[in-house]
């Protein structure tokens, strides 16, 4: 028979096996990624890509703070951004013809090549489109964008591809001397390496590491719907069509894992090109207002690229630093979100 010290000391250690086997289940519950609850927003669940545009969360923004920007036509050729050469008809051409003339490829070297049409009956500069009638054309180059200032070579292909045109259409081109406008291209773009501003938070775990799903959910909750690449989520503009007013990317493959549940994220960023949104989003003011909501809903710490904490004062900061930054552009002409400033900054 056991005796009451044996038997004491088996209650005891079935009291420590047990509290052992507790410990090492609590820790494996926290190095487990949090995962999604079953009251996960829609959104979160929306196939990539489809074109939404979700409420935001009441609760953190308030949608009067940030009036609409005016939708705005199709991008044409801007003498701001572009080498323009008119193009003089012996007889109306028809959208027909002028399209079956334009070259497979719509780039000189890296630089966007285009050609417009002057519409008969809009009396407007147009791309050319069936059925209509164009009096004059004009072919175009743009002069700078993130992959740098024209070249002598871009513009020589330039020349080729619009002579090309010209001569399925019976017109005459009127180009620009190259030296000033490759002189151009280069001032363009040195502003513009100057003025490009791509900002960045990274949200950090603190604790346990986050799943896609829980994520999503989180995201979700404030605007973020899927994005057409795995493992990035967007809020989208207010006018459809329009480049996404914030990104947020995660590890993609962790989005593509087999089993999404047991891939951990650690980190996530979220993101704001600049020149590529209007000032009336109000984009910062919600850059930082989406990191630091997420900060606290996830257990997060918000840091720059280096891993340092971001403070109010270091924000505040770089919100004023970006007020001068709207404000040279738009007396440059190249307001953020405009269509000149898109495309220049792409």
């Amino acid at each position: 028979m056991m005796s009451n010290l044996q038997m004491g000391l088996a209650a005891v250690g079935g009291v420590v096996l047990a509290a052992m086997v507790g410990h090492a289940a609590w820790i494996s519950r926290r190095s487990q990624p949090r995962q999604a609850t079953t009251d996960a927003n829609t959104a979160a669940q929306q196939p990539p890509g489809q074109d939404i545009e979700p409420e935001l969360d009441a609760a953190a923004y308030d949608v009067a703070k940030f009036p609409l920007p005016l939708p705005e036509k199709k991008p044409s050729l801007d003498a701001l951004i572009d080498v323009i050469a008119p193009i003089a008809l012996e007889d109306v051409v028809s959208g027909d013809a002028a399209l079956a003339a334009l070259p497979s490829t719509r780039r000189a070297g890296s630089k966007p090549f285009a050609v417009e049409g002057f519409n008969e009956t809009s009396q407007s500069w147009e791309m050319p489109q069936p059925g209509q009638r164009y009096g004059a054309f004009q072919a175009g180059v743009q002069l700078a964008n993130r992959a740098g200032a024209l070249n002598d070579i871009e513009y020589s292909e330039f020349v080729v591809k619009t002579q090309h045109f010209c001569e399925a259409v019976n017109g005459t081109a009127d180009f620009p001397e190259m030296r000033e406008e490759v002189a151009r291209a280069r001032e363009l773009d040195q502003f513009a390496s100057e003025h490009d501003a791509q900002l960045g938070f990274v949200l950090r775990a603190r604790n346990s590491a986050w799943s896609p799903g829980y994520v999503q959910q989180s995201a979700a909750r404030l605007g973020f719907v899927a994005g057409v690449i795995p493992g990035r989520m967007v809020i989208p503009a207010s006018v459809a069509g329009l480049p996404p007013v914030l990104s947020l990317s995660f590890d993609v493959q962790a989005a593509m894992a087999e089993d999404p549940t047991q891939s951990a994220i650690r980190e996530l960023a979220i993101s704001l090109d600049v020149a590529q949104v209007d000032r009336s989003e109000c984009a910062f003011q919600r850059l930082r207002e989406a990191a630091q909501m997420l900060a606290e809903s996830m257990e997060g710490v918000v840091t720059d690229d280096n891993g340092m904490l971001l403070t109010r004062e270091a924000m505040d900061e770089i919100g004023g630093e970006l007020e001068k930054l709207y404000d040279t552009l738009d007396q440059r002409d190249l307001s953020a979100g405009s269509a000149a400033a898109r495309r220049l900054f792409s």
